[in-house]
């Protein structure tokens, strides 16, 4: 069981929807763990690190190659003097992937953030080589129709199967707010869930995510 979080930009919440699936299956006895693929602006920004916290557990999460400055991974790993070689971080996930009886591969920012640069690839160069669904996380606020539905649009071009679109920090404040999940199940054909604002991000708040979001049916089972 393997899943792909992608955005439809940086900070719309994928960290926090990798954790709350990661601990859902995690506390229903699924060998369940986030993997990062490249995490810049490390360690000041460190998802694996936040899963592992929500979780509990160092085993919940694994990050493969880390840049500190906060940066698209190509680039960042290029001003690093340390390119990514695209062909051995697509081996080293299918690994990590393999390890793991469930996994949530996270991307980052969207879908055309530069990766690697040998050869230059891209996010949804990724998700689609690994061959996984992808649960597209967005902004649930007015702007988030044309920005989710490219998104989606982008990774059915390549193939890949879209599970879901969850609208993150959902208030329904705003008649945009309040129409946005039902124009997006019809722009797109597929499931939205919404994902209220968090006071905080203990791992109770995080926890208290998962009536929202069902894991289980997003992982395939």
């Amino acid at each position: 069981m393997s899943l792909a979080v992608v955005g439809t930009d940086t900070g719309v919440g994928k960290t926090v929807v990798t954790a709350t699936l990661v601990a859902a299956l995690r506390n229903a006895d699924t060998d369940a763990r986030a993997i990062k693929p490249a995490q810049t602006g490390f360690p000041e920004d460190d998802d694996a690190a936040f899963v592992q916290h929500v979780c509990g557990t160092d085993d919940a999460a694994v990050r493969l190659r880390t840049y500190g400055e906060p940066l698209a991974p190509a680039v960042a790993a290029r001003r690093a003097d340390d390119p990514i070689a695209y062909d051995a971080l697509v081996a080293d996930t299918r690994e990590a992937l393999a390890d793991s009886n469930a996994a949530v591969v996270e991307g980052a920012g969207g879908l055309r953030v530069p990766l690697s640069n040998d050869p230059p690839r891209e996010i949804l160069d990724l998700v689609a080589d690994l061959d996984v669904p992808a649960l597209v996380v967005a902004r649930s606020v007015l702007g988030t129709l044309n920005h989710t539905a490219l998104t989606v649009e982008a990774l059915r071009r390549r193939d890949v199967s879209v599970a879901g679109i969850a609208l993150n920090r959902y208030e329904g404040a705003t008649v945009a707010e309040r129409t946005n999940p039902t124009e997006l199940e019809r722009m797109c054909d597929c499931p939205v869930w919404t994902l209220p604002e968090l006071e905080d991000t203990t791992p109770k708040q995080i926890s208290g995510l998962t009536d929202h979001l069902p894991a289980h049916r997003l992982m395939g089972e």
